[in-house]
């Protein structure tokens, strides 16, 4: 089994909270157009650092834009391929999977509009991805920019620890900074 490092990809991996979200055209947070997304500084060396050590990267990510019908399923898998491409382009070799959650409770499209037991700070998308891919959920880390990303990780068995909280007003800036903490302990 190997162990990973589970990533948010919202204001972990790519910008989000910062776009001009009047130019966008989508409401604010719900990312789905290819032509908006921005690796975050550090992002793609972070990945590399990881990698690097011998840690599978595996993204989870909520994306409950399609339950709330701003964007198809579609559009998050094009805006998850640009942003494999830059990372590819920033010198990352690969991800080991990205695991999408579509639904959200208050959505209006159906089958997404309910609760779902991937949707974080619940841990089914963790959980897929170890049984998928064979990971060590003990020996792994996540990192993310919010709470429900930590719940999700201690949720799934990761030690509280390993959760790390990412983001320009927090003790660990980036991915970067993440990174060499993971790998230096």
């Amino acid at each position: 089994m190997r162990r990973a490092v589970f990533l948010d990809r919202d204001d972990t991996l790519i910008e989000n909270g910062s776009l001009p979200w009047e130019r966008v055209g989508a409401p604010r947070g719900d990312l789905c157009d290819p032509a908006w997304v921005r690796l975050l500084p550090g992002a793609a060396e972070g990945c590399r650092v990881l990698a690097g050590a011998g840690y599978a990267l595996v993204v989870v990510t909520n994306q409950g834009l399609v339950a709330r019908g701003v964007g198809t399923l579609e559009d998050v898998e094009r805006t998850n391929r640009r942003m494999v491409e830059l990372l590819r382009e920033g010198g990352v070799p690969g991800l080991a999977g990205i695991y999408v959650c579509p639904y959200h409770p208050r959505g209006t499209v159906a089958p997404y509009n309910v609760e779902h037991e991937w949707r974080k700070p619940a841990p089914g998308m963790i959980l897929s991805a170890a049984r998928e891919l064979d990971l060590d959920v003990s020996g792994s880390w996540m990192v993310g920019d919010s709470a429900r990303d930590v719940e999700a990780g201690i949720a799934s068995g990761i030690a509280r620890e390993r959760c790390l909280l990412v983001g320009p007003s927090r003790e660990i800036p980036g991915l970067l900074e993440a990174a060499r903490r993971i790998v230096g302990s």
